[in-house]
Formats: structure tokens, C-alpha cells, sequence
């Protein structure tokens, strides 16, 4: 995935100023996806330097308002159907586990019982962000409800995990 597609997708729902969309990353994409303001600024250059968004509107102190053309919504739809998404290979995480044997028992079970913390803090957060979003019928609404269900599981599955793990340590 990148920035780009994540941008065209926001849009794709409607037209948006630059901090529209960076406050709509916080609430949603951000848990898959972190960008920060100037990110995504360059980007929405980019992308209407390439004719794939329009300068839909523009207002006071330089404020535009963003829009989707047809050649956006094609590479948007062409992203989704035509390329497969890349797998995440590297973790630091896990990387870290390889190497647990260095420490001494007591460190490793540290180790795991922080990524056991780490996973229901972020759980937590998934739980607070579904209460304070309100979350309406468009597209974005559905299918981020299914992501952020993703986390939920992900997380509680990661904290499961570690537990196992820190219990399999001598």
C-alpha cells in the first residue's frame, strides 16, 4: 500500500481538504497506515500534478478542497483488483524473539510479559477509538469497522501468544 492509494481511497467517499484528510488518518488509517501532515501535503501535490485528484474548491488562507477524478477512482480500482498487496516480512518483534537466548530467563519473560502489556494497551485504544468514532452507513464506516476488528483480534491474539511464550521460557 501507499499514501497515494490510502488518499484516493479517502476520497473516494468525498472531497476533502489536505487537513480534513489528515484528521480522517488519525481516526481511521492511522492503525495501518501512519502519515503525517507534510506526507500527505506532498502527496496530494503529486497526486494532482498527475491528474489522478482535482482542486475541487478553494477557500480562505490557500485552504483546497480535493476531489477524485476518473483516472483516480481507474488507479484506485486497478490497485485494488489488479495488484496484490506486499506481506510485511520484517518484525522487529519477532526478530527480537530469535535472539531471547542471550538474555538471562527472567529478561526474556520480560520481554514477552511487555509485549503482553503492549498488545492490551492497543486493544484498549482499538475499544476506545470504535467508541468515539461515529460511525455512520458509507463505505468507509463498513469496511473500517471490519479493519479495526482486525486490530482487535490481532491484538488479542499477540497477547495471547506472548503469554504462551514468557510460559514456555525455563
Amino acid at each position: 500500500m501507499s499514501l497515494k492509494h490510502a488518499l484516493l481511497g479517502l476520497l473516494s467517499e468525498r472531497p476533502a481538504s489536505g487537513y480534513d484528510l489528515l484528521k480522517r488518518f488519525e481516526t481511521s488509517l492511522a492503525n495501518v497506515w501512519p502519515a503525517t501532515q507534510s506526507q500527505i501535503y506532498t502527496e496530494l501535490t503529486k497526486l494532482a500534478g498527475s491528474g489522478l485528484i482535482t482542486v475541487a474548491a478553494e477557500g480562505p488562507r490557500g485552504r483546497k478542497e480535493y476531489a477524485l477524478t476518473d483516472e483516480g477512482l481507474a488507479e484506485l480500482r486497478h490497485w485494488l483488483t489488479e495488484t496484490r498487496p506486499q506481506r510485511n516480512t520484517r518484525s522487529d518483534l519477532l526478530l527480537r524473539v530469535f535472539f531471547l537466548g542471550v538474555l538471562r530467563p527472567e529478561q526474556a519473560r520480560t520481554y514477552l510479559t511487555e509485549l503482553v502489556e503492549m498488545s492490551a494497551r492497543e486493544h484498549e485504544q482499538l475499544e476506545q477509538l470504535d467508541e468515539a468514532i461515529d460511525w455512520d452507513d458509507d463505505n468507509l464506516s463498513a469496511y473500517g469497522r471490519i479493519a479495526l476488528e482486525y486490530g482487535l483480534r490481532f491484538n488479542a491474539m499477540r497477547r495471547e501468544w506472548a503469554e504462551w511464550a514468557a510460559a514456555q521460557i525455563k
